[in-house]
């Protein structure tokens, strides 16, 4: 059966239109760049078929465009298409930081980081510099490391916030393995950045974990 073919409310196009696109599944989603399905498949059959063999979206949406077109049901066009999105909505959350608009919204700050960080193959340990009114004044990753630990320097993160004349700061880092639940170490971290940075009058608001899923918010659990 064509989507055409479909009851209204449950093509995507018309579903996204009328719920939102956060009510479309990740196939649903994917259908809509594609437009069509390989011969004798609609659109969200193909996607799904790109999901499950090549998937899931996050694995998926990290290859290189390069890679991307040689995916049945893609090729140069979507494939381009697909990184463009990716690209224009990491560029839409650094403009909504960059604007000077005081950063009220936790949410939205551990969006930017698992822009930023997810889908990296090492961790990356980042700050988010803050003047006085929570307004970005930037962005820098601070420390590389392996595929399991990145070694954080509280006195290198501080040297930083003074060069920024920053008066508060949230930090994030990602776990490539996926899982975002913060560990003993990351605990431990928090707690000495806090002291270190307390020690030069700057504020540590938040320590985001990026991993599949939304980030971890270490702040929310009471641990900063």
């Amino acid at each position: 059966m064509h989507i055409r073919d479909w009851p209204h409310t449950e093509r995507p196009r018309e579903k996204l239109l009328a719920r939102g696109p956060a009510s479309l599944s990740d196939a649903e989603l994917l259908a809509i760049f594609l437009g069509s399905g390989l011969q004798g498949r609609d659109a969200v059959a193909t996607a799904r078929d790109l999901l499950a063999i090549h998937g899931p979206l996050r694995l998926l949406l990290e290859r290189p465009p390069t890679e991307l077109t040689t995916l049945p049901g893609l090729g140069p066009a979507r494939a381009c298409a697909l990184a463009g999105a990716l690209e224009l909505g990491t560029r839409f959350l650094q403009a909504s930081l960059e604007r000077g608009d005081a950063i009220s919204d936790p949410q939205a700050a551990g969006s930017y980081f698992a822009q930023r960080l997810r889908g990296r193959p090492q961790e990356v340990f980042a700050a988010l510099f803050l003047d006085t009114r929570h307004r970005a004044l930037a962005f820098e990753e601070l420390f590389q490391g392996s595929v399991d630990s990145a070694e954080v320097y509280p006195r290198e993160v501080a040297r930083r916030a003074l060069a920024h004349n920053a008066a508060a700061l949230i930090v994030g880092h990602n776990h490539p393995s996926g899982c975002a639940e913060p560990s003993a170490a990351d605990r431990t971290v928090t707690a000495k950045l806090k002291q270190a940075l307390a020690l030069v009058d700057v504020r540590l608001l938040d320590h985001f974990v990026v991993g599949d899923g939304p980030p971890q918010s270490m702040a929310a659990r009471g641990w900063v």
